[in-house]
This record gives structure tokens, C-alpha cells and sequence, in this order.
């Protein structure tokens, strides 16, 4: 429900619990970012639904994470239920209309919706490392893979191209080493044994092509509603850190790809991210100013970002003081953790003289919140305990058939269900060794017919008839050197294609230059001391 520009959350209560007011969320002020939490079961799943709903309405495209499956009833239209149409009358919500919203469903799996997935070059290092938990060690090898990668013109699109990169590394690391800093290859090691724990887990099934385009899940439809997309996350919630990293990957996208708007009148996206202490769990303070520094700056990118998460101290100071929307459902305060997030939570609220919100917080019941949103000039408003109101759409998971129904009248349909895999760098480094290899394999047959033919020479060589015994020999001796020669001569030929052909250009280049002027300056030397 829309109200000059606003969206309609609930209807707040006096202490007498007699209605008083409509809370709203500004949709000006949407992009200042917000924040759901509350315990489990009390609503915060319903208060997502509701918020979608209005952001669609309003002509504001959404993606959220649906993480226990309940969220794809926002596809359907609702149900007439006696609890759904008794809290529709008591916050005097007439008419309670019914409807269905434009949605389309993701998967990583692609079982429950079409494929997402990204290459390994746009993932980037950083949160690749993340994604892996990796050392400082392990960070500075993987960045190094990268930057051969980049120089060498070897697309890393999935795993099977970083594993390949990497096996290269190893193979050439004293070479690579010269250039690009220490290559381990006990670290080397220790990243192919993480990429093996990622593919097991189901990675691989999110990097590759084609890759999800940002503008696909900023899509509005012909009647200026803004589309849903719904992640499928209850089988990715098995895998919390691919989940986390994902969802922080989507938000550097949107921040890196989307031009400056300044302060729309409405936000372009909204962006929900549920589960959102997985985000920040055991997260290193490089990922942190990453993740602070996105949410403070792609506001002015036009993109609001909700977290929803069960307890306020999941989400960093930095960042918490930067979600100025604020819904807050029933907390538990049984234990001194416990305690202290409802007192955070009570204390980031503007008061309101009637309550006590640190109270009122345990007293919460479910579908219940204190919300607080952005009022004139960006300042909020004085808490008020709100009944939200319920959903227009189906309170509840779709059936499988019903999934299928929307995701094949969905308009990406057939665009992302199919792998592409074109030539990248492990095709790429897989034909340079099979080159290396073949080249190899005809030097040593040509060096076996040379060593015959030698062998050939001397058995029809009689020594001391015609006394050439010295020129035979002398002859025998000048091919011996001459095969010599040319083997090293393919030696070096052969090390050229596989090592420094492959990726190290100029520096190599240099690098050679410089040793082979310092030799021939130690030789002049030499020679000029003899004389």
C-alpha cells in the first residue's frame, strides 16, 4: 500500500494499545539503507515480504535471499485467512487487497530457479581468498595468479581455470619468482586442496558463463511494477561462506557498475540480505572496509540495502550506524549476551516518552515491531511499537509446480540455464603443454637419429687405412659438438614457448637483459685481466 510516495509498514499502538498512526517508509529516504532483527519466529521473514511488496509497487526492482523457502509465496496471490483479515481490521487496513507480484526465481544449483553464477576474474582475489579462508601466504599467490593471468591473456572464467593457472605457477615458480615475488608451492598446495573443499561444496556450479548481468535483476515490468528476484538460499545456507561472499560479490557489482544518481525521489534497487551476521563472521578487517565502504557509498548509486539478522550486535558499529530504517521485532534477554543486544538495539532508537524500549523489546509479540524509519531532512522518527501489517501475496512457500509455472514464463528464461564454456586458461595452458610436450618428444627422436647416425659413422669408420685416423676423429668430434649445440639451442628454444612466451613479457625481458650485459662485463673483465 502506497501513500504519496511512502510505503505503508503497520499501524502503531498507544500504551493503552488503542491504534494511533501509520508508520511509512519514505522512498526518498530508502536508499539511507535499514535494518530488520528479532528473534526467530517473530516475524522478520513476513516484514521482508511486506517491504518487497511495497518496493514493487512503487516500481522499485528487489532482490532478497529466500533462506527457508517461505519467501516464494510473493509470486502468488494471497489467501483469506481469519489471522491475516483480524490484524487487516484491527490496524484498520481497508480495503485489505489481494495480489500476486512479478517474480523471478535464482539458484546457484539451478534446481529452484535459473542459474547465477560469476567468472573467477570478476569474483576478484580478495574475496576469492575470502571465500577460501586463505593466509596471507595464500592471498599473495592468488592475487599473483591473477596478475600472470592478466599478462598472459588467460581468462580465468571457473575453477578448472584457476586450478590450471595455479598448477602452471607451481611447475615454472623459480621462473615466476624472479618477477613476481616468493611463488610457494606448499601455498600453491594448500589453495588447490581449498578449491577442492569449494567444488565438493558446490562452487563450481557458481563460477562460469554466462555470467548474471546486473541489469537482469533491475528489471521492471510493462505495468511499472518493479520485479522481485528471489535467491534460493535454504541448500546454499549449507555452504554459509559461499552464500556470504555471493551476496557481497552482487553488492561490489552493483556499487562498481552503476552510475552516481545522488538522491533519487525512489530508490533503482533494493537489496535484502538476510542471514547477515554470515556476512561479517570472523570476516578480516580488509573485508570489513570493503564491506563499510560499499554500504556507505552505493547510496548515492540509488541502491538500499536492508540487513536481516537476528540480533543488532551481528552487524558492525560502522556499519549499523549507516541503516537509518530501522524494524526491530521481539528479542529474548535471558543471557548477558542477550541483554546486551536488546539494550543496542533499545538505544539506537530515537525515544519515545511513552514506553521504554528496552522493555517493550522482550515484550514483542509476533508480527509486532518497533520501527523507526527516516523522516523530512533524513532524521528519524520517534520509535513506535507497530502492529506490521500483513502480506498481500501468499503467506507461504510455493509448490514445485507453481515454481516451474513462474520460471517459464520469467523473462530470462533460457538465458542463464545453459553452460557456456569457451576457451579460457585452462584450455589455453592444456595446448601450450601438449606443444611443449610434442615438441619435446621429435627434439628427443631427432637426437636418437642423430646419435644413430653417429653410432653408424664410426662402426664403417676403419682406423689407420689412408691415415685419416685424425681427420675421422676430428670429424666425429665437430658433429659430437655441433648435436651438442643444437640440442641446447632447442632446449631454449622449447623453454622460450612454455615459460616466458606464456606470461612474463617485458619484465622477463629486462630481467634477461640485465644478467646478459653484467655476464658479458664480467667476461671483457676477465679477458682484460689475462692479457
Amino acid at each position: 500500500m502506497l501513500k504519496d510516495g511512502k510505503i505503508y509498514i503497520g499501524t502503531s499502538r498507544k500504551p493503552d494499545d488503542t491504534v494511533n498512526k501509520g508508520e511509512y517508509l519514505d522512498l526518498k529516504y530508502a536508499n539511507r539503507h535499514g535494518l530488520v532483527t528479532g528473534a526467530t519466529g517473530t516475524g522478520k521473514t513476513v516484514t521482508l515480504q511486506i517491504l518487497a511488496e511495497g518496493f514493487s509497487n512503487a516500481g522499485v526492482p528487489v532482490f532478497c535471499a529466500d533462506v527457508k523457502g517461505d519467501l516464494s509465496g510473493i509470486a502468488a496471490i494471497g489467501e483469506r485467512k481469519d489471522f491475516l483479515e483480524k490484524r487487516a481490521a484491527t490496524i484498520g487496513l481497508d480495503p485489505y487487497d489481494l495480489q500476486e507480484f512479478p517474480v523471478i526465481f535464482w539458484d546457484l544449483f539451478g534446481e529452484k530457479g535459473h542459474r547465477v553464477r560469476t567468472t573467477i576474474s570478476e569474483m576478484g582475489p580478495l574475496l576469492l581468498s575470502r571465500l577460501m579462508d586463505a593466509t596471507d601466504a595464500q592471498e599473495g599467490v592468488v592475487n599473483i595468479a591473477f596478475k600472470i593471468a592478466d599478462e598472459g591473456g588467460l581468462p580465468l572464467l571457473d575453477l578448472k581455470d584457476l586450478r590450471s593457472m595455479l598448477t602452471y605457477m607451481s611447475e615454472h615458480s623459480d621462473e615466476l619468482s624472479r618477477v613476481y615475488g616468493n611463488i610457494s608451492k606448499q601455498s600453491v598446495a594448500a589453495i588447490q586442496r581449498d578449491l577442492l573443499v569449494l567444488e565438493q561444496q558446490g562452487a563450481e556450479n557458481f563460477f562460469g558463463e554466462p555470467a548474471l548481468k546486473i541489469s537482469d535483476i533491475m528489471r521492471t515490468t510493462n505495468d511499472g511494477r518493479g520485479a522481485i528476484s528471489v535467491l534460493a538460499a535454504d541448500k546454499l545456507m549449507m555452504n554459509p561462506r559461499l552464500y556470504a561472499t555471493f551476496l557481497l560479490w552482487l553488492l561490489s557489482e552493483l556499487f562498481e557498475q552503476l552510475p552516481e544518481v545522488g538522491d533519487p525521489d525512489k530508490p533503482r534497487l533494493v537489496f535484502f540480505f538476510d542471514e547477515a551476521h554470515l556476512l561479517f563472521d570472523s570476516a578480516p578487517r580488509i573485508l570489513l572496509d570493503r564491506v563499510e565502504q560499499v554500504v556507505r557509498l552505493i547510496r548515492s548509486k540509488g541502491v538500499g540495502v536492508f540487513f536481516v539478522t537476528q540480533n543488532p550486535l551481528d552487524v558492525p558499529d560502522s556499519v549499523l550506524s549507516q541503516l537509518g530504517n530501522r524494524v526491530q521485532h521481539a528479542l529474548r534477554a535471558y543471557t548477558p549476551r542477550e541483554q546486551k543486544a536488546v539494550k543496542v538495539a533499545a538505544e539506537t532508537f530515537r525515544p519515545n516518552p511513552d514506553f521504554d524500549s528496552f522493555e517493550t523489546i522482550t515484550q514483542l509479540g509476533v508480527g509486532e515491531a518497533l520501527v523507526s524509519t527516516l523522516e523530512s531532512k533524513g532524521v528519524p522518527s520517534i520509535v513506535e511499537r507497530t502492529l506490521v501489517r500483513p502480506p498481500s501475496s501468499r503467506l507461504g512457500p510455493l509448490t514445485d509446480p507453481e515454481r516451474q509455472k513462474v520460471m517459464a514464463v520469467s523473462p530470462v528464461a533460457d538465458q542463464y540455464d545453459e553452460d557456456i564454456d569457451r576457451e579460457s586458461a585452462h584450455e589455453i595452458l592444456t595446448e601450450r603443454a601438449e606443444q611443449a610436450a610434442k615438441e619435446e618428444e621429435e627434439q628427443r627422436r631427432a637426437e636418437e637419429e642423430e646419435d644413430r647416425e653417429i653410432d653408424e659413422s664410426r662402426r664403417w669408420t676403419l682406423p689407420g687405412f689412408g691415415g685419416d685416423d685424425d681427420d675421422d676423429e676430428r670429424e666425429r668430434s665437430g658433429r659430437r659438438k655441433s648435436t651438442t649445440r643444437r640440442k641446447s639451442s632447442r632446449r631454449r628454444s622449447s623453454n622460450r614457448q612454455t615459460v616466458t612466451e606464456a606470461v612474463i613479457k617485458s619484465a622477463a625481458r629486462t630481467a634477461a637483459t640485465t644478467i646478459s650485459r653484467a655476464l658479458v662485463r664480467g667476461i671483457l673483465g676477465s679477458l682484460k685481466k689475462g692479457f
